[in-house]
């Protein structure tokens, strides 16, 4: 089936909001689109609208909210114009057309997309009830994944509730446990590199070299990478492997000191320059590291030691890193904490397969319905 192709520019409004990231606040009524992948909270709301959100540089991602709300200064909001435009339906084409956006994206180490790259967008034109059709068969293969999903986060809940029961809040210690700084657990804290690469994702046998979304979640995401270009020698030194305990030492200051665990990669990623690798000392176990340092309140902590001239990224030195005081149980209470981690990791793990399938599935879903074969 043949349907016209409209440039979305005459189909909708495209406005940015007006905030600087930092403008969040975690007791905010109102969704706060920043460019991360994760929903903010801010106190005002700037729009009232049923929008579809595109983040305009870093992490480029789509999201669909109908209500009040307020959005960053690089997120476009995207509002139908047009009453044969259906938002669910621009929201499920605007997902998929992400991809596009960047391979076309700019800029150095934070690439971004400009105004006419959505405006000259050419969006597939169905008649409303088939705009609608296809979007009610999205959104229930949406909902299959969102479950999984959920219950992937409520894994991670489960931890941090595992972690403030057994050790209580790392900041004020009402547990009283022994106090010592992150370099006395430490055997280094190393640095990488960031070459110039393509804007594609590496395949599985080429090198790519990570972004900062593959540690922003808090995850270990190996997908979260740029191919590096075929003439360049990739840096052994700078190869990711498991066990490796990452740190983001520049981003937004609500993304900055995000730290994950690597439980498992492929070979043939390597470190930028902007992720620390924190090479741990026998004295401490890696997964209570890990959730010490992803605490809400020890992060916290942590990012008020970012420093940066005013339009830049915070950073964090190595210097800076060394010095933060935690908590240090006796390792008994580590290792304890740890194998909980990897029995809840085992979990996580069937509910990610199950998940790998279920986006195969809206990926062929969506793939044929803008193409009219649904």
């Amino acid at each position: 089936m043949t349907w016209p192709m409209v440039e979305l520019g005459s189909l909708v409004s495209i406005k940015t909001g007006k905030l600087d990231a930092n403008a969040a606040s975690e007791s905010g009524i109102y969704p706060f689109f920043t460019c991360s992948k994760t929903t903010l909270k801010i106190n005002d709301y700037e729009f009232d609208d049923d929008a579809i959100l595109v983040a305009g540089n870093g992490d480029l991602n789509v999201k669909h909210y109908s209500g009040k709300f307020n959005a960053y200064q690089r997120t476009y909001v995207v509002i139908a114009k047009d009453s044969s435009l259906h938002t669910r339906f621009l929201y499920y084409f605007m997902d998929k057309y992400v991809d596009k956006l960047r391979e076309q994206s700019i800029g150095g180490v934070i690439k971004y997309i400009k105004l006419g790259m959505l405006t000259e967008a050419k969006t597939p034109l169905p008649p409303l009830a088939e705009q609608q059709r296809i979007a009610a068969i999205l959104d229930k293969a949406d909902a299959i994944r969102r479950k999984r999903q959920q219950a992937i986060q409520l894994a991670d809940e489960f931890l941090r509730a595992v972690f403030l029961d057994m050790f209580g809040d790392p900041v004020t210690n009402p547990k009283g446990w022994g106090v010592v700084m992150l370099d006395d657990v430490l055997e280094a804290i190393e640095s990488g590199s960031s070459p110039k690469c393509e804007t594609r994702v590496a395949h599985d046998k080429e090198w790519g070299v990570l972004k900062l979304g593959a540690v922003t979640t808090g995850a270990f995401i190996a997908s979260e990478n740029k191919a590096i270009f075929s003439d360049y020698e990739p840096n052994l030194k700078y190869e990711v492997k498991p066990g490796d305990l990452l740190f983001t030492r520049k981003n937004t200051f609500n993304l900055v000191a995000a730290v994950a665990l690597v439980e498992e990669t492929r070979k043939g990623l390597l470190l930028p320059d902007l992720i620390f690798r924190l090479c741990i000392k026998t004295c401490v176990e890696k997964y209570f590291l890990w959730k010490l340092l992803s605490n809400t309140s020890m992060r916290s902590k942590i990012q008020a030691l970012a420093s940066g001239a005013a339009g830049s990224m915070p950073n964090i030195s190595k210097a800076n890193l060394k010095t933060v005081e935690i908590i240090l149980p006796p390792m008994e209470e580590q290792m304890r904490f740890g194998e909980i981690c990897k029995k809840v990791s085992l979990l996580k793990n069937d509910n990610e397969g199950f998940l790998g399938s279920q986006e195969d599935l809206f990926s062929s879903l969506s793939q044929k319905a803008f193409k009219g074969e649904l």
